[in-house]
């Protein structure tokens, strides 16, 4: 079975790589085209492109999928099954239907809970206590398309999106064999997703970032971690905006929503419900990530001052 696949990020990379140690080797990779970065606008690879590119496996990146010349290449790789995991574009009806044994999609959620582009992110911040991933036969309209399997995990209390993302990239990586193996053995489920019960993760936005102090403790807790580390949850100190990184809960107040005191953990600070929540980590702007305590002791504040 010759298998084409079809990804850009880490997520891809966890998949791609197990998919080889199960024996079943990519024809090519697709991946996205390189971006220019920083200051010295270096063009960058992806993290598929460069793991293609240490284990000598070709590599394919047009511009767009909906051209003849693109499809055209698609065709020529031979491939009786696309695999496809966070390319980040949408597949074309003439893409989709190009394999003999279609296409095959890793999602990062329990669908049809979370379709679209950042379901790791959105679970966090809804305060899901259970989440996983599902491998599904794609259909054209996104996240839509019949179940192959699940596999499920629980999300830790105080797990953000980055330990998420990694724990979710495992866990799928485990999953694509299995699924992969079911279709070569002809034994694949087609199970129906039940759209009534569908929810949506649209990509993340900077509109995500700012506080709301009004909201209860577990709220903004669930932002912050939810957030990590894009766009970043951020807060309004002394005319600065600090994006946040790590908090911890704390106990009850009777100050007003948003208000803030120096700690020797961090800055607490009161929210909507009458309970605290304590920023232990920030990056202030054009500054590095650091500990709370450490950017209040640059600027020379006691513990137990009030910021506002």
């Amino acid at each position: 079975m010759k298998i084409l696949f079809m990804g850009t990020t880490d997520f891809a990379v966890s998949c791609l790589d197990a998919m080889r140690q199960a024996g079943y080797e990519a024809e090519a990779v697709v991946t996205k085209t390189d971006k220019p970065k920083n200051r010295g606008m270096k063009l960058q690879f992806s993290a598929v492109k460069e793991y293609a590119l240490q284990n000598d496996i070709p590599v394919y990146q047009p511009e767009t999928l909906k051209t003849e010349d693109a499809q055209e290449a698609l065709r020529a790789y031979g491939a009786d099954l696309f695999v496809v995991v966070a390319y980040g574009k949408l597949l074309p009806k003439a893409v989709l239907d190009m394999p003999r044994l279609g296409c095959i999609n890793v999602h990062a959620s329990l669908l049809p809970k979370y379709r679209g582009a950042a379901p790791i992110n959105r679970a966090i911040l809804e305060g899901e206590t259970e989440t996983g991933v599902t491998i599904m036969h794609m259909a054209k309209e996104c996240d839509t398309g019949d179940m192959i399997l699940q596999r499920k995990m629980t999300i830790d209390p105080d797990m953000n999106a980055e330990e998420l993302f990694a724990a979710l990239a495992a866990l799928g990586a485990d999953a694509i064999s299995d699924a992969i193996r079911a279709i070569e053995n002809g034994t694949a489920a087609r199970t129906k997703q039940d759209d009534s019960l569908a929810t949506y993760a649209p990509m993340l936005s900077r509109e995500l970032s700012p506080i709301d102090w009004t909201k209860s403790m577990e709220q903004v807790f669930n932002q912050i971690r939810g957030l990590v580390d894009w766009p970043c949850a951020t807060m309004e100190l002394g005319g600065a905006t600090l994006k946040l990184f790590k908090a911890v809960r704390g106990g009850g107040s009777k100050e007003l929503p948003g208000k803030m005191k120096a700690t020797k953990q961090g800055i607490e600070v009161t929210c909507g419900d009458g309970k605290c929540l304590t920023v232990t980590e920030l990056q202030a702007e054009g500054g590095k990530r650091m500990a709370a305590s450490a950017y209040l002791n640059g600027k020379r504040i006691a513990a137990g001052a009030y910021l506002n």
